[in-house]
């Protein structure tokens, strides 16, 4: 039997004793009685992720407020999420915090910085005395115990091995949920007062990707539309190759023959963007195409790229936080997954208008963004999607829900 890249979760030692010494703390730092479900009116949300993963978030927030329309809602997250929720109407306040381990940086930090950072910050959440805490991410321990210790009486989270400790409502766990349904299942928790499990995906019912960009944005690209000559009557097809983690990205030079193919459709125009680190990767790309395609590489705030994102016919990428994004302005859409879970990370919307190509190997979904474990260039998962199948993809949107091609 070949090895296998599926990793489980594992704890160090040192943490499992910082763990359960912090979890002792409880009656001494927990100087109020929990509230009645229906009784909570300051709620503190915990996401440190990045834009993708906070997009995810976003039907959670939509939930939290339907059951709680007269509560103070807080979310504290990293400043490189604060774009994605700052137009959020179901927001009260956003905090911001460099979460340890989710700060992008070249240095490393002091092995202490990230507990010093957990006191300070704890002593400072305590004086806003939040009724309850929402740890949104199911492996932030680092979260659950800054609620501890922040004196929230209620917290309420996934039952991941290093969280549950922490937690008063600790919810059925299993590692290959939809993270999304994880975060709706903590909101029912709440509100019901005992765990309730997570729906197994997507429904209809359930709601959607929350993102709306501000109306100068919109301006902006309706202007930059028709400044290229792009109308109403235009099949716009944006391919976002670019993302964070290596051994997630597909082979420029197959971009570029999807590109030049999408480009001799008929009224068709492409155009690639990207954030900016990417602007190589997408010259390199439109280098290799036939027509030249427009570019938008390190050009676009958050909302300019929502906007764009909105008026194109179908948006091609890879795992990704603008694929995300494109979800969340109802534009169908192609992800193309390696070593992500789909399962975990994939498209919260209608299959039928979020189509998702991967291939069927035994060491994937192997979670591993910064290489492949198997020392693969390109990775294997990602160099067996092929030309072909990212057409056919597109062509069956087209069928499915764009009225042909």
């Amino acid at each position: 039997m070949p090895e296998t890249y599926h990793l489980t979760p594992t704890i160090p030692p040192a943490r499992t004793l910082l763990l359960r010494l912090i979890a002792r703390t409880q009656r001494v730092v927990i100087r109020r009685s929990p509230a009645a479900p229906t009784d909570i009116r300051r709620i503190l949300l915990i996401k440190p992720d990045h834009l993708g993963d906070l997009l995810l978030a976003t039907p959670a927030l939509t939930r939290l407020r339907q059951l709680y329309p007269h509560a103070r809602i807080t979310l504290l997250a990293g400043a490189w999420a604060a774009p994605i929720v700052a137009t959020n109407r179901q927001l009260d306040t956003l905090h911001s915090l460099p979460f340890p381990g989710f700060v992008r940086a070249s240095n490393k930090p002091a092995v202490w910085q990230p507990y010093t950072l957990l006191l300070r910050t704890a002593v400072l959440l305590r004086n806003h005395a939040y009724d309850a805490a929402l740890l949104l991410r199911d492996d932030h321990w680092w979260g659950a115990a800054l609620a501890l210790l922040a004196g929230i009486p209620v917290r309420v989270g996934m039952a991941a091995p290093a969280m549950r400790d922490l937690l008063t409502l600790a919810v059925a766990w299993q590692p290959t949920q939809h993270v999304t349904a994880q975060a709706l299942a903590i909101v029912e928790s709440l509100a019901c007062g005992a765990p309730t499990p997570p729906v197994t995906g997507w429904q209809p019912d359930l709601p959607a990707l929350a993102y709306a960009p501000p109306a100068p944005d919109q301006a902006w690209a309706a202007t930059y539309l028709a400044q290229h000559g792009i109308t109403a009557a235009t099949n716009l097809y944006i391919i976002h190759p670019g993302t964070g983690g290596n051994s997630k990205h597909w082979l420029p030079e197959r971009w570029a023959a999807v590109g030049t193919q999408l480009a001799q459709l008929p009224q068709a125009r492409v155009l690639l963007t990207g954030g900016a680190t990417e602007t190589e990767l997408v010259a390199q790309i439109a280098a290799h195409m036939h027509p030249a395609p427009l570019t938008l590489a390190g050009a676009t705030s958050i909302g300019q790229l929502a906007a764009l994102l909105a008026r194109a016919r179908v948006v091609l990428g890879v795992d990704s936080g603008p694929l995300h994004l494109a979800v969340s302005q109802g534009t169908p859409t192609l992800h193309l997954f390696g070593p992500s879970d789909v399962r975990r990370f994939g498209a919260w919307g209608d299959p039928r208008r979020h189509r998702v190509l991967q291939a069927e190997l035994w060491c994937r979904p192997c979670g591993v963004f910064t290489a492949c474990p198997r020392q693969l260039e390109p990775p294997e998962c990602m160099q067996q999607i092929s030309v072909a199948q990212v057409l056919a993809a597109v062509q069956e949107l087209g069928q499915d829900v764009l009225g042909g091609g």
